[in-house]
């Protein structure tokens, strides 16, 4: 693989993240709405403590163990995924049967992208969630392209993107990609017989515009920037402050998502009463996802938001980074006005020869 000049990098903040789904919609309008992509969701936002999507990714295996050593792990079905729902739209609207229909999947679903949202874990009053938006990791070491027995994914030198030869992956009818990879970011459009997956809305950043999940989200959480540069706010977050942390860091493949760990509201006793001797998420669960790191973010963070609540307000530059008043400190060096680029089509041209 070629030598990484550069590298994109992206954050989430987690305390942020409304689950509104904006970022996973745009994605869909502009890159999967076309044939064979029912399915896909190159980006989502599911509910955490959840089961996720493809369902269970988290224990179906891949990336590298201890040694450096690829593991390959299971690849994602479509009943993982849940399928492609198709509506009884005919029947709802031209079957003349009124109010005796509704608008329902012809076969009931077995999961679907947004599956368990909002149900968490927890007991009452103590009941917590958060949303983890995830696209593909753009890896510094990305076990799918060490899995493809074709050299069809390949890092970009000046900018560290995951792509995907859809030319060259068409040769293979058994795709290991899928197995390598342990975030589970690939699917397989069976239309033109390749794998495709997250390309870091590539046409618009070569334009200087940011990709679309960064720039529609409605509550600023998502950052991206080059990792090397210094004055940005995905390396102080990454680097300086250390509050930006790799999702399951031990799958070792190196993410290039990095995200700021959600804080909840202090615990309740059994009256009602604040109970701060320990947290409401569990830090063993946000160990098992961003790893050892998480409890030093978490008590930074923590200190950084007890300065601003003094009074008078301290000053503190993490808080001022996360709340981003520009939105154009979003999006690093990718801020040109959509209006001022060339004409992006919204997806790949497909056809059954691919």
């Amino acid at each position: 693989m070629a030598e990484i000049q550069r590298q994109v990098g992206f954050v989430i903040d987690l305390n942020k993240c409304m689950g509104c789904w904006t970022c996973a919609m745009s994605c869909k309008i502009f890159w999967t709405n076309d044939k064979g992509m029912d399915h896909m969701w190159w980006m989502k936002v599911n509910t955490m403590p959840g089961r996720g999507y493809p369902k269970d990714w988290e224990k179906m295996g891949g990336g590298y163990d201890g040694s450096g050593k690829l593991v390959l792990g299971k690849k994602p079905t479509m009943e993982d995924l849940g399928g492609v729902m198709q509506f009884n739209y005919e029947e709802t609207f031209y079957g003349g049967r009124g109010s005796q229909v509704h608008l329902a999947p012809k076969k009931k679903p077995t999961w679907g992208p947004n599956w368990d949202e909002d149900i968490g874990a927890g007991e009452y009053p103590n009941t917590y969630f958060f949303y983890l938006p995830r696209h593909c990791n753009h890896c510094g070491k990305p076990g799918c392209a060490e899995a493809c027995p074709f050299e069809a994914i390949t890092k970009r030198p000046e900018d560290g993107v995951v792509l995907i030869d859809e030319t060259k992956c068409a040769q293979c009818h058994d795709p290991m990609c899928r197995a390598g990879c342990p975030y589970k970011e690939i699917f397989i459009n069976d239309f033109v017989y390749a794998a495709q997956k997250c390309n870091a809305c590539l046409p618009r950043i070569e334009q200087g515009l940011a990709p679309a999940c960064v720039r529609q989200c409605p509550g600023r959480c998502i950052w991206m920037d080059f990792l090397d540069n210094e004055e940005g706010t995905v390396h102080k977050l990454v680097t300086q402050w250390k509050v930006a942390l790799p999702l399951h860091p031990e799958f070792n493949t190196r993410p290039n998502m990095y995200y700021v760990p959600p804080l909840a509201p202090p615990r309740l006793d059994e009256n009602g009463n604040i109970d701060e001797s320990q947290p409401r998420i569990p830090m063993e669960y946000l160990r098992s996802l961003f790893g050892d790191g998480v409890d030093q973010a978490v008590d930074t963070l923590k200190q950084e938001f007890a300065k601003r609540r003094k009074v008078p307000k301290e000053p503190s530059e993490l808080m001022d980074l996360l709340i981003a008043r520009q939105w154009k400190e979003l999006l690093g060096p990718f801020t040109k006005d959509p209006t001022e680029v060339e004409a992006i089509s919204e997806a790949p041209e497909l056809t059954s020869e691919a």
